[in-house]
């Protein structure tokens, strides 16, 4: 194609959500005043932004997010002013839910991208995966109204309960909770510690899990 073709087909779309896709992997989020970002997803933006890290206690963002290696928070960032942010996560697929009022959901922190200012949210952690996961499994719930931002390996595949998933491929869950069973056979089988030998049961007739055909931790 030429050059003013190919411009013209990847232009951005001047829609008028606060959220949209540009692409598959691309989240355009317009700004006017605030809304929260996992640092280091921010891959160009216009306007007049300013980008403020928050890597600690400060602020009610606690553990927002765990990082993998070592535990320690990762930090979030504040995008701030008028204009427009567009963010990524190593080539994942960004999935944008909006949540009304009363609506809630729950997401593994490693799989937010961004949320609008109006969405309060509670940090949260599964005690039980703690020692099989490095920073444990860290998971942040949302509660609406406002727009909310995931990112996922390849597409997601939504499940309604009763269901039993592997942890490593659990992205979120909304109305249900999971508990943490062992499966020590396949630990067995498998001949070493595995991520499958921990399983989530979600149990009941309500709510849906969200999983991905990755294992993202480790």
């Amino acid at each position: 194609m030429d050059l003013e073709e190919f411009t013209a087909r990847n232009a951005p779309d001047p829609g008028g959500e606060q959220f949209g896709l540009e692409n598959d992997y691309t989240l355009d989020v317009t700004v006017n005043g605030s809304v929260k970002a996992k640092a280091g997803s921010m891959i160009a933006h216009t306007g007049d932004l300013s980008f403020t890290g928050k890597a600690s206690a400060e602020g009610g963002i606690t553990g927002f997010l765990k990082e993998a290696a070592t535990g320690e928070g990762t930090p979030i960032m504040d995008v701030e002013g008028q204009g427009h942010v567009y963010l990524a996560d190593r080539e994942k697929k960004v999935q944008i839910l909006k949540l009304d009022a009363g609506e809630s959901v729950t997401v593994n922190g490693e799989d937010i991208l961004a949320f609008a200012p109006e969405i309060s949210y509670e940090i949260g952690s599964i005690d039980s995966l703690a020692g099989s996961f490095a920073g444990g499994f860290t998971n942040v719930h949302l509660s609406g109204p406002g727009y909310v931002a995931l990112t996922t390996h390849g597409d997601p595949l939504v499940l309604q309960p009763p269901v039993t998933t592997d942890p490593s491929a659990t992205v979120a869950w909304s109305g249900v909770s999971p508990t943490v069973e062992v499966n020590a056979s396949l630990s067995d089988m498998v001949g070493q510690e595995s991520g499958e030998r921990f399983q989530m049961q979600f149990t009941g007739e309500s709510g849906f899990v969200v999983v991905q055909p990755f294992e993202e931790l480790g």
